[in-house]
Parts: structure tokens; C-alpha cells; sequence
């Protein structure tokens, strides 16, 4: 079966309690209280997006994280009682695409879950079009390739990135951004405008974007450390330079 959102949380009163709440908007969602049963629901249906707690029993969410990213691309939402600035990083840095603090406001969360799972569905109405049209075009050769740097190619019929023959998987926010970037390839993206039009969601967190500019400068980048494509314009934004420049 299709669910748009699964809520995996072992307090079985949130769990139940967002659920309904959800339900009740025409969002439709199921809920599990373990790891194994959040593996077990995975397996048998579809899911759009995941709302994770980090405490599971005697597993984590962390974990739990890792092994659905390796699998499945889609939006993954921590929810957790824990509110530390090392808990937040980890759980953005193995693939979280937000951090949300309990308790939360059911109200406030159905709007988040909302504006994500429209942002997603819009990536993939896009890419079905571009597909679509390369079949009506006769699989003639339109040009779908943007040069990220030499050697590295952005396919916007495949959403993949093709870096010297190799083909690299990219999550739909990362392919958004990196395209974003390169319509607007010399001149600065200031982070209000990430926000406001790639994300758009002004609510996201600066450190969020952070990351996820750091996931992306790991798949094009020689060294993500010292970024010589993806740059940092401090205080301001980041930029793709011109070619040649």
C-alpha cells in the first residue's frame, strides 16, 4: 500500500496521536513503535516521508537512518525528545533532511510535512516530464547535460550526476540546489534565496543547508575540504564561478 507518511517513534501515544492528526488532513499515514517493525512496514508498502525518533528501544534511530538512506530515497524528518547540538549534526549528517525538536505542535509539523512532500512530488513530476518528452522527441539527443567542471556533467533527464564516466546518485534537495547553482553559475546564491525558492521553506535552519552543501561538495568535489567548484562567499552564500574563471 502507499502511505505518504510513516511515524516511527516507540512512545506509543505520539506515535498514534500524530498519526490520527495526520490522517485527519488527508495525509495518509501509518505508524510503527521498533526498529524491526519500521524494517518490516518498508518492505511491504511505499512510503513518501519518514517522521524518526532517535530513541527506539534498545536500537536507534541513527542507525535506522543509515540503513533506509542506503535503500530508499526519501525525505527523512528526526523527531526526538534529545536537543543537543551533537545529536542534530549526526542526525543531519547520516541523511536527516530536518531536525525537529519535541514536544512539537501537531499543526505546525502537518504544515512542514505538507511543504515537503509537495516540494518532492513537484521533483518528480519534473523529472517524469523531461523523460516524457525525450520519448515524444524520438530519443533524439535534446540537450539535458549541464557542465558542472571538467569532466563532471549535470543529466536533468536522470537527475545523476556523470563525473569522468562514473554515475553518482544525487537526493532530489541536492539536485535542486546544485541546479539552482548553475542557472545561476556567476553570481552568488545568498542563503534567504536557497531557502526562499529551492527549498521554499524559509523556516529551515542555515545549518541544515550547511549540510547539505556539504553532501553535495562530497560528489563533485576533488577535495570537499578545500572546494574549488561549490564555493562559500562567508556570511552571504555560495557560488559556482563562471567557466574559465
Amino acid at each position: 500500500m502507499k502511505y505518504q507518511c510513516l511515524v516511527i517513534d516507540d512512545d506509543a501515544t505520539i506515535a498514534e496521536t500524530t498519526a490520527e492528526y495526520f490522517n485527519i488532513f488527508d495525509i495518509r499515514t501509518a505508524y510503527v513503535l521498533s526498529y524491526e517493525e519500521a524494517q518490516a512496514f518498508l518492505n511491504e508498502n511505499q512510503v513518501s516521508l519518514l517522521l524518526l525518533d532517535i530513541n527506539l528501544g534498545s536500537r536507534s534511530g541513527f542507525e535506522l537512518c543509515k540503513q533506509v538512506r542506503a535503500d530508499y530515497d526519501m525525505p527523512i524528518l528526526f523527531i526526538s525528545a534529545r536537543t543537543s547540538d551533537d545529536d542534530v549534526l549526526t542526525a543531519l549528517n547520516i541523511g536527516g533532511d530536518d531536525y525537529i525538536k519535541k514536544p512539537y505542535t501537531l499543526n505546525i509539523l502537518l504544515a512542514k510535512v505538507k511543504a515537503i512532500l509537495s516540494r518532492y512530488e513537484k521533483a518528480a513530476e519534473a523529472a517524469i516530464a523531461v523523460s516524457a518528452k525525450a520519448v515524444s522527441e524520438g530519443g533524439k539527443d535534446i540537450q539535458r547535460e549541464m557542465a558542472v567542471s571538467e569532466g563532471t556533467f549535470l543529466d536533468t533527464g536522470t537527475h545523476k550526476l556523470r563525473k569522468n564516466g562514473d554515475i553518482i546518485s544525487l537526493k532530489a534537495m541536492e539536485y535542486k540546489m546544485l541546479l539552482y547553482l548553475l542557472k545561476n553559475r556567476g553570481r552568488v546564491v545568498t542563503k534567504d534565496e536557497f531557502l526562499r525558492y529551492v527549498w521554499e521553506d524559509e523556516f529551515i535552519g542555515e545549518g541544515t543547508l550547511a549540510v547539505h552543501i556539504r553532501h553535495l561538495r562530497e560528489k563533485i568535489e576533488k577535495d570537499p575540504n578545500a572546494p574549488d567548484i561549490i564555493k562559500t562567499v562567508w556570511g552571504v552564500g555560495y557560488i559556482i564561478e563562471d567557466q574559465g574563471e
